[in-house]
């Protein structure tokens, strides 16, 4: 869960020293809604701690509790034109011009975004991800038992998912498969995010779904290797102990200076998404000793070249 919104920090790239306007998130929305309602939650906080409002009393204005205020501040929930328009008026936002924009963009922030058409398969803590992944300019991530699900062919997903859901039909199987494919098409959209991908040696030498399975993966990651955005390291049985012993990371860094660095953390039945600096700060050095520790990116090719001899 979002527990503050902080300004995010690391990752090499620059955040933008000015704050965009409302207008800017209307004329070029990325992330869908779930992005919006973090961007509109953010803009009514700073009015409301400018204007010294407590939360108690934004409540009392759109008749309900200081909790569903947290809530849309946070972009947990959509948003109510009434609400908008009656916490705008609170706050003294009068210029029609800019409240017209608010509201824009409360009505774009509460649209379905694509994966929406998978809600049946689609739990709400990683729909999170989803919104998350759609609006990022760098996507961090290390795999210890799996290749990413971004990298994933549709057979090799298949065997994950029929793994992670042994009681689910064929049916829902398919839809999950279906979504993870289309989940993917982000990496080679416009503006498409920079992947930085760390595997275990582990995740590649295990033949999920068989052999034949497992030698068209490794034949799509020499694909997704060459893709100017992807960058893909192996972090060999020969370096031992690994700085992130236990478990996948995911570190997502975004352009508009409204939205944090994020950690995404997968449970088995849920996620934690954490942005407090302080824990973003020991991901990013667990990130980047896991990359140091790695095979460089050049040594990539040969290195899936010599697994995939191996399985002949």
């Amino acid at each position: 869960m979002f527990v503050q919104l902080l300004t995010g920090v690391g990752m090499t790239a620059t955040r933008p020293s000015s704050q965009p306007s409302i207008k800017s998130y209307l004329e070029y929305p990325r992330g869908g809604p779930t992005v919006l309602r973090i961007v509109l939650g953010t803009q009514l906080r700073r009015l409301r701690e400018s204007c010294g409002i407590s939360r108690e009393a934004a409540g009392e204005a759109i008749r309900a509790s200081h909790a569903k205020i947290s809530r849309l501040e946070l972009g947990r929930v959509g948003y109510k034109d009434r609400d908008v328009a009656d916490l705008l008026t609170l706050y003294g936002v009068v210029d029609e011009t800019e409240r017209a924009d608010f509201l824009a963009l409360a009505r774009q922030a509460s649209t379905p975004g694509w994966w929406q058409r998978f809600g049946d398969v689609l739990p709400a803590w990683f729909e999170t991800l989803l919104g998350l992944e759609e609006a990022a300019s760098v996507i961090r991530t290390y795999e210890v038992q799996f290749v990413p699900g971004l990298l994933q062919t549709q057979d090799y997903a298949r065997a994950v998912t029929r793994l992670g859901h042994p009681r689910a039909s064929g049916v829902e199987i398919e839809r999950r498969v279906a979504l993870r494919m289309a989940r993917q098409k982000l990496l080679t959209a416009p503006e498409a995010p920079r992947v930085w991908a760390v595997m275990d040696e582990a995740a590649l030498r295990r033949p999920l779904g068989g052999t034949d399975v497992m030698r068209a993966q490794l034949e799509h990651l020499l694909e997704v290797a060459a893709l100017p955005n992807v960058t893909l390291q192996i972090a060999p049985f020969s370096v031992g102990g690994l700085a992130a012993a236990g478990g996948p990371i995911t570190i997502l860094r975004f352009q508009e200076p409204d939205l944090p660095d994020i950690v995404y953390l997968e449970q088995l039945t849920s996620a934690l998404y954490l942005d407090k600096q302080d824990d973003v700060d020991n991901y990013l050095a667990v990130m980047d000793r896991l990359c140091a520790e790695a095979e460089p990116p050049a040594r990539t090719p040969r290195f899936l070249r010599e697994i995939l001899e191996q399985l002949k």
